[in-house]
């Protein structure tokens, strides 16, 4: 599942990239619980929770359904 989601998130770097910023994968584990570091302008962005939340976590979901939650690591 790992890979299957970091093929996920190379779909969404792009957008984070445009803004200054950036995710890495950091862990999926078996519970289906994702995480990821957020970096460049997405790190202390005020608005780092809402991207996690609102933009990663649901395209992720839309895309894998086995993903429960992404957290930042």
């Amino acid at each position: 599942m790992k890979e299957k989601v970091q093929i996920a998130i190379d779909k969404i770097r792009p957008n984070l990239q445009a803004d200054g910023g950036d995710v890495q994968l950091i862990d999926v584990t078996e519970d289906g619980i994702v995480k990821v570091k957020l970096l460049g302008a997405c790190h202390g962005c005020p608005m780092a929770q809402m991207t996690l939340k609102n933009g990663i976590e649901r395209f992720l979901k839309k895309e894998i359904p086995e993903v429960r939650e992404v957290i930042s690591a």
